[in-house]
């Protein structure tokens, strides 16, 4: 079994998420018994849990540790699968000589001093080990009436409570003293032995699948410890235990092995995307675009290999073609300034030939939108668009979550936005990192958040993709107050200046722009039917080695 592991591991690693299934699926082989072979030489569990049993019972009778409740018999229903000779199923708390929950000192955080005794919570505690960079400490006296929740050296700590429940971390042999928050279990094995594959155990998708069926309470987010102490654990013999134990750690020292390198290998790809992505940017004009497009375009399938350098790349086209890159000008092409002063739209001429420049304010009425009374309900029972942010996910818009009535346009401050404007999110988070524009494909009402500009209609898909190659632009000029709000003032918003072609090469560059669009997203699906069968070939490795 180790040998398909390890025979397809680049199969296996390249697949979605394919090193974090990987470590998922050495796990679930460790505690499955299909790891490393058995030996019929092993002394079988059994022998190991008797002599637990008697050190607990000898614990108990020297008043060491608290008699525990009688635990449920294990029954045939219970058991998720069959172990190997040798093996048995026990409940957790079997294992055990303590599993309790931590506490906080009075007066929370403010109990915390600057040097003292480790006090540790669940953002400590990772799968991997304790992370100790940021670990409170607490005073040597508080940690002396704490004494229930003191930490020792090969006790597992597990978090029960919150985002990061199920996580576990065994503390290393040579760690000193520490206690831990209400928020975290102690699990102090009998045997000091097994205490690393009660940890393969714990983390293991057998065991973090029980925590999330398990779960009390409204948010699905705490397990008691009544419930972790039944928990079922396939109980190898322990010379096997040691010989998984080996073997888990040899394995994932590959996969962060494996994981460097795709680091190191995502990164370098990064890098050459950029710079081949520059030297688009770099060309002098549309025929220098061309030949360096040319050298991109014969490599495509081996350097567009991931959805965020296809991403890139329809970025950076979108930044060439409002430079006047993408397409030659024409001298035979009548100017914008031409256009501008039969509209009456102030503007200037700029360097390219027949382009012009404009304020973006300036280039169709600005409308706002509002919010009609959510009380009056023959407002909110028509069928006209009302766009928020949250339907600006798509660069035409069709339709919308709500919708308002003839009514609401007539007797609130609401006003029809018609086809062919364009709409822009102006406040909201994601301004933080984005800058959300579409244009409408049908007569649209908006709400507080957005602002329309109703430009003159032949201008309107050039307008739609100059806003969003100018993306960054945008979020760069974002206010963020203290708490986080995100808003771009219409001072900022409307005073930036748009450089425009002649109506005849915006045409002309719309078409090509969807023409190289129509390329990214060929590209970009026949990425995803790779990955799905890279991802399918990968799930029937991992079934026939767990069958």
């Amino acid at each position: 079994m180790t040998a398909l592991l390890t025979d397809n591991l680049p199969l296996l690693a390249g697949a979605p998420n394919g090193i974090k299934k990987l470590r998922e699926l050495i796990l679930e082989l460790a505690v499955r018994g299909k790891l490393v072979p058995q030996d019929p030489n092993d002394e079988p569990a059994s022998e190991l849990l008797k002599r637990i049993a008697e050190e607990k019972a000898r614990l108990v009778a020297e008043g060491k540790i608290k008699k525990q409740k009688l635990l449920p018999e294990i029954t045939d229903e219970e058991k998720p699968f069959q172990l190997p000779t040798g093996w048995e199923w026990v409940r957790l708390d079997s294992l055990l000589k303590k599993i309790g929950a931590g506490s906080t000192p009075l007066g929370g955080k403010q109990a915390y001093v600057a040097n003292g005794v480790k006090f540790l919570r669940s953002q400590n505690v990772w799968n991997e080990g304790l992370r100790l960079n940021e670990v409170a400490f607490i005073p040597e006296e508080t940690h002396q009436k704490m004494s229930g929740t003191h930490v020792e050296a090969g006790d597992l700590l597990f978090n029960i409570t919150g985002a990061s429940i199920g996580r576990c971390a065994a503390v290393p042999t040579d760690f000193d003293t520490g206690n831990v928050s209400q928020h975290v279990t102690i699990i102090r094995p009998v045997s000091g032995a097994t205490q690393t594959f009660l940890h393969i155990a714990l983390i293991s998708q057998l065991v973090q699948q029980t925590v999330m069926d398990v779960q009390v309470g409204v948010s699905r987010e705490g397990l008691s410890i009544g419930k972790l102490a039944q928990f079922l654990i396939p109980f190898p013999p322990e010379v096997e235990q040691h010989r998984i134990v080996a073997k888990v750690d040899g394995l994932m020292a590959l996969c962060d092995r494996l994981e460097a390198r795709q680091t190191d290998a995502d990164s370098a790809h990064v890098q050459l995307m950029q710079t081949l992505l520059d030297s688009l940017t770099q060309a002098r004009d549309a025929e220098d675009f061309a030949q360096s497009w040319q050298r991109l375009a014969e490599h495509f399938h081996t350097l567009f290999t991931t959805e965020s350098s296809i991403d890139a790349l329809k970025q950076n086209l979108l930044q060439l073609a409002v430079m006047g890159k993408l397409v030659p000008q024409d001298p035979n092409d009548e100017s914008a300034m031409s256009f501008l002063k039969v509209n009456g739209i102030e503007g200037k001429p700029y360097t390219l030939h027949g382009w012009a420049k404009a304020q973006l304010g300036q280039l169709g009425e600005v409308l706002g939108g509002s919010t009609p009374s959510k009380a009056n309900s023959q407002f909110w029972d028509g069928n006209i668009p009302w766009v928020s942010p949250k339907d600006m996910k798509r660069p035409v818009i069709h339709d919308s979550e709500d919708h308002v009535s003839p009514k609401a346009l007539e007797e609130t401050s609401l006003k029809a936005i018609p086809p062919n404007s364009l709409l822009m999110v102006v406040r909201g988070m994601i301004l933080a990192h984005s800058f959300p524009v579409a244009i409408t494909a049908r007569e649209v009402t908006i709400n507080q958040d957005m602002k329309a500009l109703v430009p003159p209609r032949e201008v309107s898909s050039y307008l739609l993709m100059y806003l969003q190659a100018v993306k960054s632009v945008m979020v760069g000029l974002v206010d963020r107050s203290s708490h986080g709000t995100c808003k771009l003032v219409s001072e900022k918003l409307w005073a930036h200046t748009v450089l425009l072609p002649p109506l005849a090469e915006q045409h002309r560059i719309v078409a090509k722009v969807d023409q190289l669009m129509t390329l990214c997203d060929q590209l970009k699906s026949r990425l995803d039917q790779a990955r799905q069968v890279h991802e399918q070939l990968a799930n029937a490795l991992v079934e026939q080695a767990l069958a």
